[in-house]
């Protein structure tokens, strides 16, 4: 391992709610036993003012840097996150948590229901945006964090900040947004929607009662990743990465995989189902179709009243959330007298560009948050 990473790193679980504080959902449904998976790195200062909070994508997980024992893949961020990275964990302790609703340790569909013993499946209640934020919130209180010095968050990470920030503009300082959204196109949705169908319409799927059936919907949560990878990277990516290669050697017309973008697709698909859950991955994309916090007139009052720094990036290649997106959470935030800092990167990669080491983009980060390290010194 190199001297810029965190090494070896664990998960931990802490129960956020229980049966005396209950979680109480923007639906008005409630969930008494909620855990929480999350990662730490770096140390947290004795003011306890130099935390940082990280918002994963639909589907990342707690493990954002460092290495798990016996494991030669580093976390998701770990090209951000890290010793002199971006996000340096020689400053700032770095708080991860898997999302409420996921599949990687937090509490979510395939969680059992105390009142039933067996899987909640499509029994948990429909998630808001909103629930996301009050687990977050009941993590940092169990960390005895009142406030951090940054929330940090791409793609549906960042659709988190900004709903964190709307309605709790206390619990930060400074917010960054990355190839987010504040409300999905219908095209949007649509891939989503086609991604959830081909889920559901699995044989396997049963109602959604798959776990206690011994079936599972692999053929149908494959084809819905497959479809959605096809939407994170641009067709500059493709075109490089692949363009009309064939997969063996050369082109032998057949109904199989013969080109080598369809042996890509194939793989991020069958990749996919060793660790992801086809619950979670309907109920976390339904949560990204309803987002759409400025529709209330009211969202920017706190915010107004209590401002936090904005830090918005989008990439000129991503279609998936292209700059306008971020242009339109950018022109609320300005509109409204906030502090906010806007950057269209270039990146030939698309949507997956911040998950990747683009070096302005990187930079914007560092230098953004080398002035909320002077803030707090």
């Amino acid at each position: 391992m190199s001297v810029s990473s965190l090494g070896i790193v664990e998960t931990q679980t802490a129960t956020v709610f229980d049966p005396a504080h209950p979680l109480r959902m923007r639906s008005g449904a409630t969930l008494e036993n909620v855990e929480v998976a999350y990662e730490t790195y770096g140390t947290l200062n004795e003011a306890r003012n130099n935390a940082i909070y990280i918002c994963h994508a639909l589907t990342g997980d707690a493990h954002a840097a460092g290495h798990h024992e016996g494991e030669d893949r580093p976390g998701w961020w770990d090209n951000m996150i890290g010793p002199g990275k971006p996000i340096d964990t020689n400053r700032w302790f770095v708080v991860a948590s898997n999302i409420l609703g996921g599949c990687r340790g937090t509490t979510g569909p395939s969680s059992t229901n105390p009142a039933t013993g067996e899987p909640y499946a499509l029994d948990f209640p429909l998630l808001d945006m909103a629930d996301f934020v009050s687990v977050h919130r009941g993590l940092a209180r169990h960390l005895g964090i009142e406030q951090f010095a940054a929330v940090v968050g791409g793609s549906l990470g960042g659709m988190q900040v900004l709903q964190w920030a709307l309605s709790h503009p206390a619990d930060m300082g400074r917010a960054l947004i990355f190839a987010a959204s504040s409300r999905l196109t219908a095209q949007n949705i649509a891939f989503s929607a086609v991604g959830r169908q081909a889920i559901m319409r699995d044989s396997g799927f049963n109602d959604g009662q798959f776990l206690t059936r011994g079936t599972k919907p692999s053929k149908g949560l494959s084809v819905a990743r497959m479809m959605a990878h096809i939407t994170y990277l641009s067709e500059e990516a493709f075109q490089e990465k692949f363009g009309r290669s064939a997969q063996q050697g050369e082109l032998s017309p057949n109904f199989g995989i013969d080109f080598a973008v369809e042996s890509y697709l194939e793989h991020q698909g069958e990749r996919f189902l060793s660790r992801f859950d086809p619950l979670s991955y309907l109920y976390l994309t339904r949560v990204m179709d309803y987002f759409d916090p400025f529709a209330d007139e009211k969202a920017l009052d706190a915010l107004i009243a209590d401002p936090v720094r904005f830090l918005v990036v989008s990439f000129d290649t991503d279609w998936r959330f292209s700059t306008e997106h971020s242009r339109r959470i950018v022109r609320h935030l300005e509109g409204a007298g906030l502090p906010t800092s806007f950057r269209e990167i270039h990146s030939p990669w698309g949507h997956d560009s911040f998950l990747l080491e683009v070096e302005q983009y990187h930079e914007t980060v560092r230098a953004f948050l080398d002035r909320a390290g002077e803030e707090i010194a």
